[in-house]
Parts: C-alpha cells; sequence; structure tokens
C-alpha cells in the first residue's frame, strides 16, 4: 500500500492528570487521525514518566500482563494493589502509588507522621518473587515521610529505639531510631532496581522530602519540623548501618524519602522516568519507516522541556527525523521552548476561559479527538493532502 494512502503515525501520549487516562487518550488522539486520514496505520503507545499510570502503560506497550498483590496502604489497611510484568517476562514495573499513595487517603486521614511505605515494600518483594531480573519502580504520588523505612521493615529490617523495642509505623517515630538490625530478604538479591524518578531533590532541608512535598500530606509547618527532626535522625543512622552517603544524593528526597530508602536498602538506581520508559518500550525502534509522531499531556509550557515525557518523546523522534506534532490540555507560559525542541503544532482542548477548560476537563476524549483532527488536517494541508 503506498504511504499516501497509509501513512505510519506513532501516538505515545501520557495521562491528561485529573481528566483522562493515557490508554484513552492515545485511543481518542487515533480516532482524530483516522477522521483525516482513513487508512492510517497508528501504533498507539500509551506513556507515563514513572506517576500514575506507569504500571498501566509499560504493560500495554509491550504486551505485558497486569498482576495483583495483596499489601498494606498507608494506614496499614489490607488492600489489592497491581503490579505488572513487561513484554520480556523479565522485567516487573510497579508503583508505590499502587499500595502507599496520596489517592488511597482521604483528605482527612492524611498525617505522614503516621502513614508507612511498608505497602510498597510488599509490592517490591511480590514482583522480586516472580523470578524478574529487574524491578522498574516509580515512586510518584506518595502520602509518606518515613524515608523508605516502612518498606525496608517489609523486607525484614527492625528499626529500634534505645530501650530496644521497636519503632511505631511512619516518620515521626524515627525521631528515636537507635538502631537497625536485619539484613535483605534474599529474593531481593537477584534483580536489579531501577526507580523512575525525575525530582532531582535531596533528603532534607529546604529543598528536601519535608519542606517541599509535606504540605501536600498534611503536614503543617509544626509537623513538618517534626519530620525533618525526624528525618535527619533516620538517615544518619541508616548511613552509618548501610556505610554510606544517602542523604545528597539527588532525588533522595523524591516521595517522602522514598528515593533514599531504595538506594540504601536496595541499591537502586534512579534514573530519569521519561528515559525509562521509552527504554522499557523500545521507543527508538518504534520509529523506523514512521510518518508522524503525535504525543501530548494535559499542560505544555515552559517547565515541558526539564525531562518531561513530552520533551523526551519530541526529541526521540527529531533525532530520527520523524516529525512530531502535540495536543494538550492547555498551553502556559513558556511553551515555545517545545516548539524549539521540535513539536511543529500543538492543538488545545480548550480556549483561555475559565468556563471552556472546565468543560475541557469534565468530558476530554470528543475533545481529544478533535484537536488530533485539526492538528493532523492543519499538516497535510500545509504539505498536500494524502
Amino acid at each position: 500500500m503506498p504511504e499516501r494512502d497509509a501513512p505510519r503515525v506513532v501516538i505515545a501520549p501520557q495521562s491528561f492528570k485529573g481528566s483522562a487516562g493515557a490508554v484513552a487518550v492515545a485511543s481518542a488522539i487515533a480516532r482524530g487521525v483516522r477522521r483525516v486520514w482513513p487508512r492510517a496505520v497508528c501504533v498507539e503507545l500509551p506513556l507515563a514518566d514513572g506517576g500514575e499510570g506507569t504500571t498501566l502503560a509499560l504493560v500495554r506497550a509491550t504486551g505485558g500482563e497486569m498482576r495483583h498483590a495483596r499489601v498494606h496502604d498507608p494506614l496499614g489497611r489490607e488492600i489489592d494493589a497491581q503490579w505488572g510484568v513487561l513484554g520480556d517476562r523479565v522485567t516487573a514495573v510497579l508503583e508505590m502509588a499502587a499500595a502507599s499513595g496520596l489517592p488511597l487517603l482521604r483528605d482527612d486521614e492524611r498525617d505522614p507522621r503516621i502513614t508507612s511505605t511498608r505497602g510498597t515494600g510488599e509490592l517490591i518483594l511480590a514482583a522480586a518473587a516472580s523470578g524478574a531480573q529487574r524491578v522498574v519502580i516509580g515512586i510518584g504520588g506518595s502520602a509518606t515521610n518515613d524515608g523508605g523505612a516502612g518498606m525496608a521493615r517489609a523486607f525484614g529490617y527492625r528499626f529500634l529505639d534505645s530501650a530496644g523495642d521497636e519503632l511505631a509505623e511512619g516518620g515521626a517515630a524515627l525521631a528515636r531510631l537507635a538502631r537497625i538490625e536485619g539484613q535483605t530478604d534474599p529474593r531481593l538479591i537477584r534483580p536489579a532496581i531501577d526507580v523512575a524518578c525525575d525530582v532531582r531533590n535531596p533528603l532534607l532541608g529546604p529543598e528536601g522530602a519535608t519542606a517541599v512535598y509535606g504540605p501536600q500530606k498534611g503536614a503543617t509547618p509544626q509537623i513538618q519540623r517534626e519530620l525533618e527532626t525526624a528525618l535527619t535522625r533516620y538517615v544518619d543512622v541508616v548511613e552509618a548501618f548501610v556505610g554510606r552517603d544517602v542523604r545528597s544524593v539527588p532525588g533522595a528526597g523524591a516521595a517522602g524519602g522514598l528515593g533514599a530508602g531504595l538506594i540504601a536498602f536496595l541499591d537502586a538506581r534512579l534514573v530519569s522516568g521519561a528515559s525509562l520508559v521509552l527504554d522499557a518500550v523500545g521507543f527508538d525502534k518504534r520509529l523506523v519507516g514512521v510518518d508522524l509522531v503525535i504525543t501530548g499531556e494535559g499542560r505544555i509550557d515552559g517547565q515541558s522541556v526539564y525531562g518531561k515525557l513530552t520533551y523526551a518523546v519530541t526529541v526521540a523522534a527529531k533525532r530520527r527525523g520523524v516529525p512530531v506534532v502535540a495536543v494538550a490540555g492547555i498551553i502556559g507560559a513558556g511553551h515555545e521552548a517545545m516548539r524549539h525542541a521540535g513539536i511543529e503544532a500543538i492543538q488545545t482542548l480548550a480556549g483561555e476561559s475559565e468556563a471552556e477548560r472546565d468543560a475541557a476537563i469534565a468530558d476530554p476524549l470528543p475533545r481529544i479527538e478533535a484537536a488530533a483532527e485539526r492538528v493532523v488536517r492543519a499538516r497535510a494541508s500545509a504539505r498536500g493532502s494524502r
């Protein structure tokens, strides 16, 4: 079939947060493309950057499968959490938010003094016990500020006070930490641990876990001071226990200090979420013979060029000489930087009015489909109709 009759289009958006998941967004874009090019070969590749939706996106993109594990939520209640196995059958993927995420709590339950990452540790154990050679962990959206202590408890470590009594779960109790006992569960020795982490925050200080992310988890200024003191004590003991610096590693403060805990107890590698995801789905190879890439996200602005998924997709496509266009909920200040990076055109779902934006958030998929149609039709008109 001649190329003019069947253009090949890779559709690689992420979720429109709070509005539509990446899988639904990709399907809506594909429908819009086919309004202009009915015979187009559309490869739907919904993506995520390590936050919510990463597991499902990677499993779908690689032909893997979803699995379930019984774990504990941030307050210790038993829940079912999803994780996945990628199409290569040797890579497991999970999101800490599935076990220890903020959406698992009501607003009045948010309290980082007592919330724990134990469930995340249980999810990691389930993935490792499957025989995976590699475990990919997304760590966005946490409800916790315990430095990964809860996770380590799930692995068999004990956190003791000066009297030898085990500390309670949560970030606040770590202020009384005197020593750590235990060793890594044997099931965790085999797999390599890669963490999708796009934040660079250290563990402590004004740019650290507590100061930057504590307020959204329910930490008042007084609670923030309490948690900062606790994390300082915690990292002193942890570093002495593992014999290495973790507090100053960029990303150690991610997910309430879970980044530090993953480094300390699993020797994990913190990597760019966008790069990790594109590598996992073999994005570069998928661009061979492609005529157009369509990406998208809820907001494209000046921050999009700082390691975000939309930027990574754009750079990878341009490196291969494949043109890129985008669909966005809205555009913000500095969005021109994405045009400089290589995006040829951006179509938005709504205008400037608040009413239009609210309507787009409430019912996004028809608008995404229409925006995709507009951006493709404009490109087809500019370059000659296919």
